[in-house]
């Protein structure tokens, strides 16, 4: 499932929409969490104004499926890297970096639906991002430092996602800035029962996710802010799904 999941056309489609979709084309109701929309751009703009993030700079977006995130972060790094372990999430963030809008199936009702276009917005400047394909346990020794960088709904799809935050500190320069979003949906689909950052301590007390963030960032990161974002996933017309990412902001020591 790890491998599979998230190389189909229709799961494509479905992050393109969720990723750059209107308010219309996704909520088409008027009521709903409105809030929710515009995750990746909210994340970003939660993260530049904690990091204070400056030209020029370089950013890492580890697990950047479609690239949304990977754009917005080219408002203020000049150069920013999107990796994704999906193939397929990768070749449609880069037909975006080259044309700027691609053509999407938006799913209303079983196999009913609406062709319509998404677009990255016309005024971030696409040349300043690069896409890859990539696996976030195990990332290359030749990449970064970086003064930035985000991993949004990543860590809770990882087999092994104490290697990848052990990596973070390698990649951030000193005074650099980590942000971690996740809704903590531990599945044994994508990682061991016994490699979940939500588990038990030694007593059998329960031990939640942003405590073993702590644990494991503490020793290269000071946490230096909290936040709850919302994000809504369209399935179809009448079906989405509403989550809860904690972001947590971590500074590099």
């Amino acid at each position: 499932m790890t491998t599979e999941h998230y190389e189909s056309h229709d799961m494509v489609d479905q992050y393109l929409l969720f990723h750059y979709g209107n308010a219309e084309d996704i909520l088409p109701y008027d009521f709903g969490p409105v809030d929710a929309l515009e995750f990746h751009r909210r994340c970003v703009d939660l993260l530049a104004g904690t990091a204070d993030i400056s030209m020029p700079g370089h950013g890492l977006d580890l697990g950047c499926a479609v690239g949304r995130a990977t754009f917005e972060l080219a408002r203020h790094c000049e150069k920013v890297i999107g990796i994704d372990y999906s193939a397929s999430f990768i070749a449609a963030a880069e037909q975006l970096k080259k044309y700027g809008t691609k053509p999407i199936f938006r799913v209303d009702e079983g196999d009913h639906g609406l062709p319509v276009d998404i677009a990255v917005p016309p005024d971030i400047d696409r040349t300043r991002t690069d896409f890859q394909q990539g696996d976030a346990g195990a990332l290359p020794d030749h990449i970064g430092p970086f003064d930035v960088a985000l991993l949004a709904n990543l860590i809770d799809r990882l087999p092994d996602p104490r290697r990848c935050l052990n990596d973070m500190g390698r990649l951030l320069v000193s005074g650099g800035t980590l942000m971690i979003c996740s809704p903590y949906t531990w599945l044994e689909e994508f990682t061991p029962r016994n490699q979940w950052l939500s588990a038990y301590t030694n007593d059998g007390e329960p031990l939640a996710t942003i405590d073993a963030l702590k644990s494991e960032l503490g020793s290269a990161f000071k946490l230096i802010a909290t936040h709850d974002v919302p994000f809504l996933i369209r399935e179809h017309a009448r079906k989405y799904q509403w989550s809860v990412s904690q972001a947590t902001i971590w500074r590099r020591k």
